[in-house]
């Protein structure tokens, strides 16, 4: 029989958010989940577990009557950046244009950071990012997509690339590392020998040294052409870096029918995405994942149709796009947003923040839901049931996580 290491016991609801739950993210109760080292070994009564495992040295968590679910994948971030863009920010909420914040010469836009983070050492960078990683973690996301794309030169960019892996090894989140070196253009290059810069420069060594996973690009009115885009990860894609895409943010110019044709997997932000290219995505397996905290932070004009995508079959995920012009690190808050402004159910935000997450950073086997065989990461959160989290605005820290099957989350150790 198998060791049973740990037993989470006396919860409210459990949330498997395995595939074909009748309600999407197979509410349980009366039972247990248990684990034996960093994996999930059952979840069902404790007699059910009983009959097929050995409980006798296992550590017991009493979950209080609270909800117990899969830790939150947070599959968007620009997570490394130096410093912030408050002076923008506070000057765009009093209604400025961007012609008259530049006229009071506040830096904005993504130039700005770029230039911010040329200045800051590896140890700066990754200072930062951990107190925001500590802040995620406390929010109950386990696992965190990190992009590079402020760099905008080859050392930038693998600077915040080595400092992805620098937090992964020094805190729990699991972090997932993309290259976005097509995210803007630089001031001091000109748009072709940039794009030469990526092709030819930034893309080998990224590739060489493992520093990515995936490979990414802005493909929208002002950044890259579909054209461009399409050469970008092609390269990408001979060097071995997964497809995802930033598209559709601000203009439709195709972007979305690229990530059909080229099976990305994920397309990102859709706002101007147009519906007769909901069953291309779909059909080609792209995840798409929306961001209500981005409309939010920017006061978007055109926030994006994820009831249409959705009720079109395409599988929808949620992130926080945690970055200087949209600092969130609550996935229970995009929960929030994603249910009152863009009408999903409160099961259909927490799949698409979990499973559907997962599946957007191809992880979807090994994270994202409860099931036997998954790694053990889990969320327990002070909540009756789980529609408390789309309910209860504004709250969201987790009781206690786990990652891999350890604790390293306890709000009763921060208090």
């Amino acid at each position: 029989m198998e060791n049973i290491t740990l037993l989470i016991e006396n919860a409210g609801q459990i949330l498997t958010c395995a595939a074909g739950a009748d309600d999407l993210v197979g509410a349980k109760s009366g039972c247990l989940v248990a684990v034996a080292g960093d994996r999930i070994a059952a979840v069902g009564t404790r007699a059910e577990i009983a009959a097929a495992h050995d409980l006798g040295g296992a550590q017991v968590i009493d979950a209080q009557g609270g909800l117990v679910m899969p830790g939150f994948v947070d599959c968007h971030t620009h997570l490394v950046f130096h410093k912030s863009r408050v002076e923008e920010y506070s000057q765009k909420v009093q209604g400025r244009t961007p012609a008259e914040i530049k006229a009071t010469g506040i830096p904005t836009g993504i130039s700005a950071t770029a230039k911010m983070m040329r200045e800051a050492s590896h140890g700066d960078l990754a200072d930062s990012a951990a107190e925001r990683l500590a802040q995620m973690l406390s929010f109950g996301t386990t696992t965190v997509e990190s992009k590079s794309g402020y760099g905008l030169n080859t050392a930038t960019e693998i600077k915040m690339l080595e400092v992805n892996q620098m937090l992964g090894e020094r805190q729990p989140i699991e972090i997932i590392s993309t290259f976005l070196g097509a995210h803007e253009f630089p001031d001091d290059k000109s748009r072709e020998a940039y794009i030469a810069e990526i092709l030819d420069e930034m893309i080998p060594e990224v590739a060489r040294r493992g520093l990515a996973e995936f490979n990414d690009v802005y493909c929208d009115d002002g950044y890259y052409t579909v054209e461009e885009s399409r050469k970008i990860l092609q390269v990408g894609l001979d060097h071995g870096l997964k497809v995802k895409i930033h598209t559709d943010a601000y203009s439709h110019i195709g972007g979305s029918t690229l990530a059909a044709e080229m099976k990305a997997i994920s397309a990102d932000h859709m706002n101007h995405t147009d519906p007769a290219e909901y069953p291309l995505l779909r059909d080609a397996g792209v995840v798409c994942v929306v961001m209500p905290a981005l409309d939010f932070a920017v006061g978007h004009a055109r926030p994006f149709d994820a009831r249409g995508l959705m009720d079109a079959g395409v599988t929808v995920a949620l992130a926080t796009d945690m970055c200087p012009g949209c600092w969130l690190e609550s996935m229970p808050f995009v929960v929030q947003l994603a249910c009152r402004l863009y009408q999903f159910s409160p099961a259909e935000a927490i799949l698409a923040g979990t499973r559907h997450a997962a599946m957007s950073v191809d992880r979807a086997d090994r994270i994202g839901s409860l099931e036997a065989g998954k790694q053990a990461d889990i969320a327990i959160f002070p909540y009756a049931r789980y529609e408390d989290m789309a309910y209860q605005l504004g709250r969201g820290r987790a009781r206690m996580v786990l990652k891999a099957g350890a604790v390293v989350f306890d709000a009763g150790d921060s208090l």
